[in-house]
């Protein structure tokens, strides 16, 4: 039996983004997966996965992905997250600030026998790189 959608897409958050665990990006990603909606393009598989996870994580080595809720349907399941870090390296081509980042994203995936094998994702990074200086702050009224 293999897990639910939602669980899989909580541990995959907790291990990879939280624990920095990069085997579970092999054991949760299927090799022909495909994510899309992620600075670089759509990647396909485990090894393209984990060159934008290595960049993402280099830049903010205490980042962390809360899951603050999920809603299911069948094989898909959409997460709604909180992204927080520190910004302390330059793998994003940015040199390190010391700024904080606190922003929200969502994905939807599609989980096959425990395993993702598509994720469409919707991270305000507008706002990460406004938090970071790189962007400047649009004025509300």
């Amino acid at each position: 039996m293999s897990l639910q959608p939602d669980t899989v897409m909580r541990t995959w958050f907790e291990e990879v983004w939280n624990q920095g665990r990069e085997d579970t990006i092999q054991r949760l990603f299927t090799a022909d997966g495909l994510a899309h909606g992620l600075p670089g393009g759509p990647m396909r598989g485990p090894d393209a996965f984990r060159q934008h996870f290595q960049k993402f994580r280099g830049a903010f080595p205490d980042i962390r992905v809360d899951v603050e809720r999920t809603v299911t349907e069948g094989e898909f399941v959409a997460i709604h997250c909180r992204v927080t870090g520190t910004h302390q390296g330059d793998t994003l081509g940015i040199a390190p600030t010391g700024r904080r980042i606190d922003f929200e994203g969502v994905t939807i995936a599609k989980v096959v026998d425990g395993q993702v094998r598509e994720g469409w994702n919707c991270f305000d990074f507008l706002t990460m790189y406004q938090q970071l200086g790189v962007l400047p702050q649009i004025p509300s009224k």
